[in-house]
């Protein structure tokens, strides 16, 4: 790597990193600045995931207030995130992405319309809505095999969720989404560092840069009033949609 390069992915990864906090898919950034660089798509998944680990934990770190009271939620949800986190950092390494590349515009899509109308489904009776349910956990579930397997827009798709089956304010939901989402990325870079190669320089410098984006998203991002964020959410999304749909053709 030399220093143009260092320097780029430096900056692609602080940009990560505040995106993550905010709404998730960094990934959209770094990732294809790997393969700009020359690495090949599945090393540059492993390197990638393995990097931003450190700055889904500052994100975390910096909405810990939002997250006071919700331990009993984020314990279930966890187990799930974890379970299929496991199994989709697997397939990343036997199974081809194109059959991926089909279905994940269709979910990062509907997980927009879910963001949208949030403050509608949030008017319904919240008996039975207050942890979710069944419907959440798999919901969360499904999206960690996603998000082990590559994981860009997985942000937008469990604050989608969260949003239609749980009551509470965006913020604090937000909050549980980088819990859930540092636990996919973590599971995974366990696997991916236990099984196949990682390009350390490279998951070192993402995790600076992520580490460093995380904080800052996570400061300024709580400042968004909820309507702002459902925006931000859903135009990344959109994005998310667009960049997977253009790459599978």
């Amino acid at each position: 790597m030399n220093g143009l390069d260092l320097g780029l992915l430096t900056v692609a990864a602080t940009g990560a990193g505040a995106v993550n906090a905010v709404v998730g898919s960094g990934s959209l950034i770094t990732f294809p600045a790997l393969v700009a660089m020359g690495y090949p798509p599945i090393l540059a998944t492993v390197s990638n995931n393995v990097g931003l680990v450190p700055g889904m934990g500052s994100a975390v770190y910096g909405y810990r207030r939002e997250l006071a009271g919700q331990g009993g939620l984020l314990l279930r949800l966890v187990v799930a995130a974890a379970g299929g986190a496991l199994i989709g950092s697997l397939l990343l390494l036997v199974l081809p992405s194109a059959w991926f590349r089909t279905v994940v515009p269709v979910l990062i899509g509907l997980a927009c319309v879910l963001v949208l109308v949030q403050p509608l489904l949030a008017r319904r009776p919240a008996t039975g809505r207050r942890h979710g349910g069944a419907g959440l956990w798999i919901g969360v579930f499904l999206t960690g095999i996603y998000g082990g397997y590559f994981g860009a827009a997985q942000g937008v798709v469990l604050i989608g969720l969260l949003g239609a089956l749980t009551t509470g304010h965006l913020q604090r939901l937000n909050a549980v989404k980088n819990a859930l989402a540092l636990t996919v990325n973590l599971v995974a870079a366990v696997v991916f560092v236990s099984v196949t190669t990682v390009d350390w320089e490279v998951a070192m410098v993402i995790a600076a840069g992520s580490t460093v984006g995380g904080l800052l998203g996570s400061r300024y991002g709580r400042l968004l009033p909820p309507a702002a964020l459902r925006g931000v959410i859903a135009a990344v999304g959109l994005l998310a949609m667009a960049d997977l749909i253009a790459g599978s053709r």
